[in-house]
């Protein structure tokens, strides 16, 4: 059972400084990205550091939805910045771009080394990295909370990622203030990542169907469902279940807000020790293959599939599939986010789910469809070839998943 320390409420990223000097960290690099950059809370984090003492190196060109070349301009910025720490204060593109900064600073290598197999190596991480003080600015990813490094591998169409226990932040700060200046487009997003990590943790191939590894030190982070982790995927399904529309249909609802993140908190220590399976393993071949759509609040003049939306639009076509493999949990998850009573029944629950999974997108106001994200028929076979190497997700699937499956789920998300 891993989990970052964690500082949850308002007002606390104005602590920022202390938490740093408690670190023994005198100077930073601090990681945001260009639009945030002139947020007032990345002031208050700023103002709060350099109010205890810390000196600041600042790097705003953190990209939304990162990628490999991206990930590569961090790092040299984080050796030449010669900092004993770091400090995130954005979503989780720019959390996991300060994770990746701080590897590839420390330890040098080729840029696939580090990366998951079979698109990178897979080598493990060498040694512990410096601090890192992980400041949230939107109530979805959980990054603050992971081991996980997520990026679109650019020559190879795909998206995919770094894991491994020493990415895992030292310390989340989480101010659910920060939030009260987003566009209901990206709580929208951010929410479905929430809900798809708990559905999806708590869903998954059960630790105990996993070979024991040999050494013992070699078991993964995404070990399967697990005890630890279901207790944080029902309790985060339970409050995106209530929550996730009001927080995006009214951005002086403080309370929904704030519940919402503290969702995306638990769903985030789920995970981080369960892993997700079908619906994000899918995600990165969506990112990687559609031409994406303009929505608001995100970089104008690019269109791309917010990591969430991407995420959830599988969804429906999984839950149906993978409901055969473990009905009981199906219903319990259902039960959890509010699935109407007659839906909590093993024969339909899987039906049951992809239809209030469906609802809440259209709810939302997001694109209800793989269809309105620029794929189509044609697309089905690059999308399941893109989805079937995300191994580190697929093996954590209640189901097996081969290639025949994988185009099955596919043409079912595309029909939906």
């Amino acid at each position: 059972m891993d989990a970052s320390a964690v500082v949850f409420g308002r007002g606390s990223l104005a602590e920022l400084g202390d938490h740093a000097r408690a670190l023994g960290l005198a100077r930073v690099a601090l990681f945001t990205d260009p639009r945030l950059a002139a947020a007032p809370f990345v002031d208050v984090a700023l103002r709060a550091l350099r109010g205890a003492g810390v000196d600041v190196a600042l790097y705003a060109e953190a990209r939304v939805e990162p990628t490999d070349g991206s990930f590569l301009d961090a790092a040299r910025f984080a050796r030449e910045a010669r900092a004993d720490g770091y400090v995130s204060v954005g979503g989780g593109s720019v959390i996991d771009t300060c994770k990746a900064a701080a590897l590839y600073a420390a330890y040098p290598a080729d840029f696939l080394a580090y990366v998951n197999a079979p698109l990178g190596e897979g080598r493990p991480v060498p040694g512990p990295l410096p601090p890192h003080i992980a400041c949230p600015t939107t109530c979805g990813t959980g990054s603050e909370c992971t081991g996980i490094a997520v990026f679109d591998l650019v020559a190879r169409h795909a998206k995919t990622a770094i894991a491994s226990r020493r990415l895992r932040p030292s310390l989340a700060v989480i101010d659910p203030d920060v939030t009260a200046a987003l566009p209901s487009a990206v709580v929208a997003a951010s929410g479905f990542d929430v809900l798809s990590h708990a559905l999806e943790s708590y869903t998954a191939r059960p630790y105990t169907r996993r070979p024991r590894p040999t050494p013992a030190a070699a078991r993964p982070m995404s070990q399967g469902a697990n005890p630890w982790s279901d207790l944080g995927s029902l309790e985060a399904l339970r409050l995106a279940g209530a929550w996730l529309t009001r927080a995006v249909a009214d951005a002086g609802d403080a309370e929904a807000r704030e519940k919402l993140m503290w969702a995306a908190t638990l769903a985030g220590v789920a995970f981080g020790n369960a892993g997700v399976h079908l619906p994000h393993a899918m995600s990165y071949a969506v990112a990687g293959l559609a031409p994406g759509v303009a929505l608001p609040g995100y970089p104008e003049g690019r269109a791309l599939v917010p990591h969430g939306l991407s995420v959830i639009l599988n969804a429906p076509a999984v839950f149906r599939w993978t409901a055969a493999a473990s009905p009981a949990r199906h219903v319990e998850a259902a039960r959890a986010l509010g699935v109407a009573p007659d839906g909590c029944v093993e024969d339909v629950v899987g039906d049951a789910l992809a239809e209030h999974l469906a609802a809440l997108v259209k709810a939302t106001g997001l694109p209800p469809s793989l269809g309105a994200v620029g794929l189509g028929a044609g697309d089905v076979d690059a999308l399941a070839e893109g989805a079937i190497v995300q191994a580190r997700l697929v093996d954590n699937a209640p189901r097996p998943v081969d290639r025949a499956a994988m185009r099955a789920l596919f043409a079912d998300a595309l029909g939906a």
